[in-house]
């Protein structure tokens, strides 16, 4: 059994322990650690969470807190070619670390984690994305932080030349990242 690297993501909310599976997702999970030990992500945050409609107001959403560089920064790092679902077999099941798709639709250095399980995202669901979204890995520890990061307070508007429909999704006070 291949021993699986970790990564440490330290917030003032907690620690996440992240392990990436670098067997079934080689080229993704390699990707982003390479951005942390690199330093590429030296000033990531969490700043924009997605919480589930409630039943019956608006359709159906997704449980997500998302993290990187930043809406406005979102496609500096290199893009990496897309590993989806369809190809590594991961799915987005509770505690699911995902790359997230930028506007030219390559993965790049934002990420998600999933609250819930959320086939939607993976490919075949109705997220319209080729492949699924692609999962690197999983939480192994502080699920109890990202749930904890979820429900801050998130009243910012969509940034400047975003999509108007994400207004409420970003958090008013972004939550700083740092990476052991």
């Amino acid at each position: 059994m291949t021993d699986l690297p970790l990564v440490h993501f330290q917030t003032i909310h907690g620690d996440i322990v992240v392990e990436l599976d670098i067997v079934r997702a080689p080229r993704t999970a390699g990707h982003f650690l390479k951005l942390v030990e690199s330093g590429a992500l030296a000033e990531a945050i969490f700043y924009r969470v997605v919480r589930r409609n409630p039943p019956g107001e608006g359709p159906p959403t997704i449980d997500i807190i998302q993290g990187g560089l930043g809406f406005d920064r979102a496609g500096e790092p290199p893009s990496v070619p897309h590993e989806g679902t369809d190809e590594t077999g991961l799915n987005h099941v509770d505690g699911a670390i995902s790359l997230a798709r930028g506007h030219d639709h390559d993965p790049r250095g934002d990420f998600f984690i999933c609250i819930g399980d959320l086939p939607i995202l993976d490919a075949g669901g109705a997220s319209g994305q080729d492949g699924g979204y692609p999962v690197f890995g999983r939480v192994i520890e502080g699920m109890d932080v990202v749930r904890a990061i979820q429900q801050l307070k998130s009243d910012a508007p969509a940034p400047e030349g975003g999509d108007a429909r994400l207004a409420g999704q970003f958090l008013d006070e972004p939550v700083a990242i740092s990476f052991a």
